[in-house]
């Protein structure tokens, strides 16, 4: 393969057509696409704030091939950030056909295509605020929290760092303890006089 040059990758027509694996979705639901160079803060700090208004009720977060671990985490982070989502979890597998094409292509001609028939999987998620059927398959109920804390937790209190602070003074006297080591005996002082 090294010499041909991918050209474009286009998805079968038949899946391209069908909706999305929850075709009973609210319509102000929230669909996130996971791209494989995807932040995940912004994809996060999006989310977030949509999922914090009160019209918000669900949200999807969608991934294919190399994009389906950052769903997850993406998915993860959320849950822990706001306690009490549902979840369902559905998995399929996508068309692809990627096009290739020669490198050098012969003179005065177009070069020798391939064509790359794959089979990707593809993970949707979906995260509510609203109570699922448990019986449905992939659900997985809210996380029980015990103090239903939110996240991230509260920062622990910093030590003051300024000049006349506790810990300045005890950094300032080891570094000083490390000058002040007395000489052994028999080491003569450094100019040479004893």
């Amino acid at each position: 393969m090294e010499n041909f040059r991918k050209v474009r990758t286009e998805e079968a027509d038949a899946e391209a057509e069908s909706p999305g694996p929850f075709a009973d979705l609210a319509p102000g639901a929230v669909e996130m696409k996971v791209k494989e160079g995807s932040k995940i803060r912004n994809l996060l700090g999006f989310a977030a704030a949509r999922m914090e208004q009160p019209a918000t009720r669900t949200i999807v977060f969608s991934g294919c091939g190399r994009a389906v671990t950052k769903t997850v985490t993406c998915v993860e982070i959320l849950k822990r950030r706001l306690a009490g989502l549902h979840q369902v979890t559905r998995l399929r597998y996508r068309s692809l056909r990627e096009v290739w094409e020669s490198r050098p292509p012969p003179p005065g001609r177009p070069g020798p295509s391939l064509s790359v028939h794959k089979n990707v999987p593809a993970l949707s998620i979906l995260l509510s605020k609203d109570a699922l059927d448990p019986g449905q398959p992939g659900y997985q109920p809210p996380e029980p929290r015990p103090d239903a804390q939110t996240w991230p937790p509260p920062a622990a209190p910093r030590l003051k760092r300024g000049p006349g602070s506790p810990a300045a003074e005890e950094r300032a006297s080891k570094r000083l303890q490390g000058r002040r080591r007395p000489a052994a005996e028999g080491e003569g002082s450094r100019d040479g006089t004893g």
